[in-house]
C-alpha cells in the first residue's frame, strides 16, 4: 500500500493511527503542502479537491477522503478492530464521529490555523473558542460514565477526534478544554496510547 499524505496533516494522521492500531507499515508518500503539491496533476489524480490523503494498494484502487479510508483499513486489516461489534456501542461511534466533523474541527481548525500561520485574527480565534464549547460539553457529559466515546474501548472516534485535540493542546489552548475534566481524563488516555504517540510524530 502507499498513501500520500503529510505528517503534519490532520487527516493523514487519522489513518496513520489505525495504520498504526493494526501493527501495519505502508510505503509513505510525502506531498508538501507549502509547495502546493497536492494541486499538481498527479496528486490530482489521486485526489480531485487536491488535499491529503491518498491511499492506493497494490492492486491499484486508489481511494480518498480519511475517514472512509479508515473505516476501510479497520474493516479489512487484520487485528483489533475499532470498529465496536454492539449495534449500540457501533451507534455511539458513528455519532461521535458525526459530531466531530460537524461541530467540533471547524471551529477547532480556526484557532489553529491563526495560531500556525501566525496571523493570530483575534476575532477569528474568539470564535473558534465559542464553537469548540458545545462540542466539548457534549463529550464531557458522555465521558462521565465511560472511558471512551462509544464505551470501554478506543474506536474509530478517538481516531477522528485525536488530531484537532493535539493541536489545540499544541497551540497553547490547553486553558480552553481544561474546565471540562471528562474531557481532559480522555485526552490523557487517548494522547498517551502507542498509536497515537506514532502517528503523531512523539
Amino acid at each position: 500500500m502507499k498513501l500520500y499524505g503529510n505528517p503534519m496533516s490532520t487527516c493523514t494522521r487519522k489513518v496513520l493511527t489505525v495504520l498504526a492500531e493494526k501493527g501495519r507499515e505502508v510505503e509513505f508518500i510525502n506531498i508538501d503542502l507549502q509547495k502546493g503539491e497536492q494541486k499538481t496533476p498527479a496528486h490530482l489524480a489521486r485526489q480531485p479537491f487536491g488535499v491529503v490523503p491518498a491511499l492506493e494498494l497494490d492492486d491499484g484502487f486508489m481511494m480518498y477522503e480519511s475517514r472512509a479510508i479508515s473505516r476501510f483499513l479497520d474493516r479489512t486489516l487484520p487485528g483489533t478492530s475499532l470498529t465496536p461489534a454492539d449495534p449500540k456501542a457501533y451507534a455511539l461511534m458513528e455519532q461521535f464521529m458525526g459530531v466531530e466533523q460537524s461541530y467540533f474541527s471547524g471551529p477547532a481548525m480556526k484557532i489553529v490555523m491563526e495560531r500556525f500561520r501566525g496571523t493570530n485574527n483575534e476575532q477569528n480565534i474568539a470564535l473558534g473558542r465559542e464553537g469548540v464549547k458545545r462540542p466539548l460539553e457534549v463529550i464531557d457529559a458522555a465521558l462521565a460514565n465511560r472511558p471512551f466515546l462509544a464505551g470501554n474501548d478506543f474506536t474509530l472516534a478517538e481516531v477522528v477526534w485525536a488530531p484537532y485535540m493535539e493541536y489545540l493542546f499544541m497551540m497553547g489552548e490547553k486553558d480552553l478544554v481544561a474546565p471540562y475534566k471528562n474531557v481532559m481524563a480522555w485526552w490523557d488516555r487517548v494522547s498517551n496510547r502507542p498509536s497515537v504517540k506514532k502517528a503523531f510524530g512523539r
